[in-house]
């Protein structure tokens, strides 16, 4: 069993920004959820380091091209490393390799006579690098996507991928494929995109505007059009077109934003009908991130939540918890490093790390550093157990990008009511008595038990959080394939050393 899931390959003309971290740690999520369940993953991320905007932003620092990719790529490597992204294969588009694949793609394309070349004029945003319609642009004629930057009229020569035969096949795919697109709100905007006869798709640029890209293996005084170039990684990165990479892409999962849509749900299955070749699996869609009150995010407003700030001020875990935990599925979510901080110390630090702290420092302290064994259980622990088990079942299934914040809220949920269960029981006065000393050590061994598994589960979500508890807790190793299990801490055993485990910040 197989699952590849990509993310898409970022541009490298400015540092890594949240949009970049929500992606890559979303597919991070799954990645682990996917593990727990048994399966064999593949997770890819990286950079795409061609087209006019790096070539600029490269000279604009006086730098060589050379030396700005490698220093671009180290960035967006170390920022991915930090927020605990387990890539298994991170791209690099000006790889040797990569650039061959992609010149054999377009040779295969124009041997079947569908890329023909012709004179164009029309409005380009250098911005989306690429070609647009008037419908494409606001009232005011600028691209929605890049409003501060001025479209340009060109006129040039260069080499167009003819779309239009493909565009009933695309849609006859997407019918009898519902998964194929995800959400459905953005299946039925691809639709709307579909709707009417596509133009062919320009899939060159001149050298005397960009020099930076894979040179037309049929014409080099062109090179190859960023998207087609970048869209071929998902390929290029299993091998392709060597023998091997199919059963990977068989599985193959593409995690994009919704800016994005375009290019992966309209150009890259028409090149790969064009190349003769299958479709991933799966386009799951996300929407964005906005500041506080809905405003988009801008530097002059100062509302930029920055990825590496979050987490050198509240921990990685702080900020992968509030991504996973507070998007929406098909609207734009809020954020702001006010929200983060808020989400950490009330449901990470109040909810979740202050119960693992009161009940295994009490554990320590009353029962000569051990966790002691439990005696009969009483209706509440029962009650308890099975809501812990419950909640967190979901943990132990198939998880998509939707079901990620509704499993955390399950979490969170869960975990009041085990709040509410310790303070009920209330272990401190129970110590007390003789007679009611062995209901005291049921007490706290039903709550660190469900702990950890709160924790077995968050393992996919907050690894290194999670992994910290459950060895203060010595837990044994998490159950492959995983399933939330009563009774795995054992009675009588060691305690290690309790920390807490998110201190508070202000």
């Amino acid at each position: 069993m197989k699952s590849y899931i990509t993310t898409p390959i970022y541009y490298v003309n400015g540092s890594p920004h949240i949009g970049h971290a929500f992606t890559s740690v979303m597919a991070d999520i799954l990645k682990r959820n996917r593990l727990a369940l048994g399966y064999e993953l593949l997770l890819s991320t990286g950079v795409d380091e061609h087209g006019q905007k790096n070539q600029e932003a490269a000279a604009a620092l006086g730098m060589s091209v050379e030396e700005f990719l490698d220093m671009r790529g180290k960035e967006f490597r170390s920022v991915f490393d930090r927020l605990g992204v387990a890539y298994d294969y991170f791209v690099r588009t000006s790889r040797e390799g990569h650039k061959q694949a992609v010149a054999a793609m377009e040779q295969s394309i124009y041997d079947k006579g569908l890329i023909v070349k012709k004179q164009y004029t029309g409005t380009y945003c250098k911005g989306c690098e690429e070609f647009k319609k008037e419908s494409d642009l606001t009232e005011e004629g600028q691209c929605p996507l890049h409003p501060t930057m001025t479209v340009e009229q060109t006129d040039e020569t260069n080499y167009f991928l003819k779309m239009e035969p493909y565009r009933e096949r695309l849609l006859q795919h997407i019918a009898d494929n519902p998964d194929f697109v995800q959400p459905e709100a953005f299946r039925n905007e691809l639709k709307k995109m579909l709707s009417e006869p596509l133009d062919d798709l320009c899939i060159s640029r001149p050298k005397t505007r960009v020099t930076l890209g894979v040179e037309l293996p049929f014409d080099p005084d062109f090179v190859t059009y960023v998207w087609f170039d970048a869209l071929a990684n998902y390929l290029t990165n299993i091998g392709w077109p060597s023998e091997g990479y199919e059963s990977w892409w068989a599985e193959c999962e593409h995690l994009i934003g919704k800016d994005i849509l375009k290019p992966h749900g309209v150009y890259w299955p028409i090149m790969l009908m064009a190349a003769e070749l299958p479709l991933p699996k799966k386009l799951t869609v996300h929407s964005h991130w906005v500041g506080a009150g809905g405003v988009k995010m801008s530097k002059s407003i100062g509302n930029v939540v920055d990825p590496v700030e979050v987490v050198d001020k509240l921990g990685v875990d702080a900020l992968r918890w509030y991504l996973a935990r507070h998007m929406r599925a098909d609207s734009d979510s809020q954020i702001s490093v006010e929200f983060i901080t808020q989400s950490y110390n009330t449901e990470l630090g109040n909810k979740i790390g202050n119960l693992l702290s009161r009940a295994a420092k009490f554990s320590k302290a009353r029962f000569d550093g051990k966790l002691p064994a439990p005696g009969p259980l009483s209706a509440q622990d029962e009650a308890i157990r099975k809501a812990v088990v419950e909640a967190t079942r979901d943990m132990g299934e198939w998880m998509n990008l939707a079901d990620i914040p509704v499993r955390m809220q399950s979490i969170i949920t869960v975990a009041d009511e085990m709040n509410n269960y310790f303070a009920e029981q209330a272990p401190w006065d129970l110590i007390k008595n003789d007679e009611t000393r062995e209901r005291c050590e049921t007490v706290i061994y039903v709550t660190l038990d469900c702990l950890r598994i709160v924790m077995e589960a968050l393992l996919q979500v907050i690894p290194e959080s999670a992994g910290k508890a459950l060895a203060m807790l010595n837990a044994p190793d998490a159950a492959a394939p995983w399933k939330p299990e009563l009774d795995r801490l054992k009675g009588g055993g060691e305690l290690n050393e309790i920390e807490t485990l998110f201190p508070r910040v202000q």
